[in-house]
């Protein structure tokens, strides 16, 4: 599993901008990103190259920061790559909460998907073996190579 930082932000202008001043000045980078809103807040979930220092960075700001344990799937660029992992996904019983996906450097994979699984700590076990290639901290050292 890796680290995701939410931010819950007013829905007014500038205050995206707020957090990504925040992690520039810190050095930061953003490797994922996904935002939704209501009719009063945004919620932004970020991958980041420094989660602790960002957390630190965004909270001394004063904006609400929760973190939360996601897993990265590794796959394919080809149609059907992400239809093959719902698919393993439906048939071990396993319900998605949100996800994202972003483009990978790797050699050994196109794209990354993040997901926050329902029950994610007890689907774990049923993951493991079915073929669906999860990434760990070796992702985010790869991500923060130059």
């Amino acid at each position: 599993m890796i680290k995701q930082i939410t931010v819950f932000l007013e829905n007014k202008p500038g205050r995206m901008e707020e957090v990504t001043g925040c992690l520039a000045d810190k050095k930061i980078n953003i490797h994922a990103l996904s935002i939704a809103d209501t009719a009063d807040f945004g919620i932004l979930r970020m991958i980041v190259s420094d989660h602790d220092k960002a957390v630190s960075a965004l909270k001394d700001k004063n904006f609400m920061v929760k973190t939360a344990d996601v897993i990265a799937v590794a796959m394919g660029h080809s149609p059907g790559s992400l239809h093959d992992v719902l698919k393993k996904l439906r048939e071990l019983d396993i319900s998605i909460e949100y996800m994202y996906a972003f483009t990978s450097r790797s050699k050994n994979y196109d794209a990354i998907v993040i997901m926050r699984l329902e029950n994610q700590d007890a689907t774990l076990d049923k993951i493991n073996g079915s073929g669906i290639q999860m990434l760990g901290r070796e992702l985010l050292d790869r991500l923060n190579e130059v």
